[in-house]
Parts: C-alpha cells; structure tokens; sequence
C-alpha cells in the first residue's frame, strides 16, 4: 500500500466515484481519498481485482467508506448502473475522478478507423459520458470533477498518435466544459501524468520487452526518475477539494519536468 501523508483537505464523508480504481493510479487516487475520510466506490472490469482492492481497503479503513463495481466504465450503461448504485449506498456522489485509459495503441499509419474508436472510447469517450451522467447528481453538492490525462497530449513525446489524439481532446475539453459547469458550482479540471511506473501497468510492459528504454526515457526527465500513483493522487485529492475552490478549467502537470520546453 503506497504510503499518503494527509493533507487535511476537509474530504471527511465526501463520496467519490474512480473510475478504473484497481491497480496504478486509479487506485492510488482511492487510497489518498480514503486516509482523507472521504467514501469512495471502487471500480474495474475485473471482479476479482475489485474484491482484492476492496478487501485490502476496508482491512485498513472502515467498510463504510469502500464501495467495490465491476463492469466496463466505458460503457454508458454501466455508468449509469455505477452512478446508481453509488448514490444507493451513500445518498450521493460530490466527487468524480475520470481515470479509465490505456496508452497501448497502434501507430498513426497502421490505425484503421476502428482502431481509432477504440483508443477514443477507452481515454475519452467514457470520460465525457462519465459527466453526461454524473453531473444531475454532483450538482446537487456542488462537487468536483477530475479528468487524468497524459503529457502525451500536450506535446509530442513518441506515444501512438490515436492515444495522444485522445488525451489532447481530454484536456481541451476541460476548458469548454469549465465554462459549462461553473452555473451549476461544479469544478473540473484535469492532470497530466509524465511517465509513471507501477506494477502491472504500460510502463512495466514497455521496459521489459526494451531493457534500454528505461534510461532513454528518464534522460528526457529532469528528475531522473519515473513518477509513482501517490504522487499523481497528492494532486487529484488537492484539485478536487475545497482549497482548491477557485480552480476550474486547469490542466496541472506532474512529470518531473519533462514537458518544460511548452
């Protein structure tokens, strides 16, 4: 379990959706939550990675803060039923974190159109039914909404342009729909994580088929280092709280520098 230091963020009793909360990021992000005293349903397509998390979870806070779905977030539906069966546990939602996204693609040039969809339901569509959905509940709080996106889409750094197409239309949304949500009291923003290493995840894959990318990629990175889930969380939990409260329509970058040339 990755160590959080709290930061007081006044997220006792919030509820929080995460979207792809099992393993990486998404779970990291649950956990910052979770040591804040907000409630947070937990969500993956995997039954039993959602029971393991759960379990783990509710062994260290207490059962009623955890909330464990199963079922494909990128799917409207199954929003929907997520959404439903949230606000069923806890009376609300306050708090929803768009993280569901792959960054395993196809080069531009080898992409056929279904490709393309793919990519885009799995890092944007889902993210944008995802507030479709959830805003009539959130507006009811006042709450805050939270897209994770990538550098990979504000700049040119290799990645397959389907997926850094998909995360550049992530980010920009954030701006419009800023503009949009701000009537009803309701925040959104979103952060860009550099290169970020944890168990399972794409990086793990990409470095043990390619032994030397590793420091090819971190001689591009300031810091010398990969990024870890506990340090995008630090800055989801922040951007989605209170002390965050005049910050709408953000896009905050977390890669150890990386992107300093835009």
């Amino acid at each position: 379990m990755p160590i959080y230091s709290s930061m007081d963020l006044r997220l006792e009793n919030k509820v929080v959706l995460v979207t792809g909360s099992t393993r990486g990021i998404g779970r990291g992000i649950a956990y910052a939550f979770l040591q804040e005293g907000a409630r947070v349903c937990v969500t993956g397509r995997d039954q039993a990675g959602v029971a393991q998390t759960v379990k783990s979870f509710t062994d260290e806070f207490s059962t009623n803060q955890v909330e464990g779905f199963v079922g494909d977030l990128t799917d409207s539906t199954t929003i929907k039923k997520c959404i439903d069966a949230t606000v069923s546990r806890w009376g609300q939602i306050d708090i929803a974190i768009a993280n569901v996204g792959w960054g395993k693609a196809k080069p531009a040039l080898q992409a056929d159109q279904s490709e393309w969809e793919r990519v885009f339901k799995t890092n944007f569509f889902g993210a944008m039914e995802l507030v479709r959905l959830v805003v009539p509940v959130i507006e009811k709080s006042g709450g805050s909404i939270v897209f994770i996106s990538s550098i990979a889409g504000l700049e040119e750094i290799g990645a397959p342009l389907p997926y850094a197409a998909a995360k550049a239309a992530l980010t920009a949304s954030v701006k419009g729909l800023a503009d949009d949500l701000a009537p009803l009291k309701i925040r959104i923003n979103a952060v860009a994580p550099g290169n970020i290493l944890f168990s399972g995840g794409r990086w793990e894959e990409m470095i043990k088929a390619d032994l030397a990318l590793e420091q090819q990629v971190l001689s591009q990175v300031p810091l010398r280092r990969f990024g870890t889930p506990k340090e995008i969380a630090a800055t989801v939990v922040f951007l989605a709280s209170e002390k965050s409260s005049f910050t709408t329509g953000a896009c905050l970058v977390v890669d150890g520098g990386q992107t300093r040339k835009i």
